[in-house]
């Protein structure tokens, strides 16, 4: 077994930079979670610190620009997909802004888990209030659902390369 210090040292921080990680993807299941940004901080942080040590070489920081690359991409596609989705079905902008208000106070407020029912029950809210029909508004709260769905099925995907991205940085 290894003791020298800068060994250990080094698998410490590697070990809290894949832990970050992980949390930043799992975080990718309450909508308003920024796991992506958390993740990319991250390896931002990881490069910084390898970088300061002399370790960073082409392919690292091109590894690290394609995690970048990956979390910009991620976030656009997050809201491109809910936002084509519902506006496909001719839900109104200041539905969508309250729904997603609602998720972002209920998690801020109470807890992410609370966030997860509160975006689209203010959706459904807003929309019987808007179209005075109990069966339309349900449609809109669940295609929100199922927009959230795709989305939160890509950005995962994209979580999952940004990490393989890292261990093999982290790793080569």
């Amino acid at each position: 077994m290894p003791t020298d210090p800068l060994f250990w040292s080094e698998v410490f921080f590697q070990s809290l930079t894949l832990f970050v990680l992980i949390v930043g993807l799992l975080g990718l299941v309450v909508p308003v979670f920024p796991g992506l940004i958390v993740m990319w901080l991250a390896t931002l942080a990881y490069a910084l610190i390898e970088n300061s040590l002399g370790r960073m070489g082409w392919i690292d920081w091109f590894l690290f620009a394609l995690i970048t690359i990956l979390m910009l991409v991620g976030n656009v596609i997050d809201n491109i997909i809910i936002a084509n989705k519902m506006r496909g079905h001719s839900i109104p902008w200041s539905s969508i802004l309250l729904a997603f208000a609602a998720g972002i106070l209920a998690s801020i407020f109470l807890t992410p888990l609370v966030g997860l029912p509160a975006s689209p029950l203010a959706l459904f809210g807003a929309e019987y209030l808007r179209l005075r029909d109990r069966r339309q508004a349900f449609v809109s709260a669940r295609t929100y659902m199922i927009a959230w769905g795709w989305s939160f099925l890509a950005v995962f995907n994209v979580g999952v390369l940004m990490l393989v991205f890292w261990l093999l940085w982290a790793w080569m």
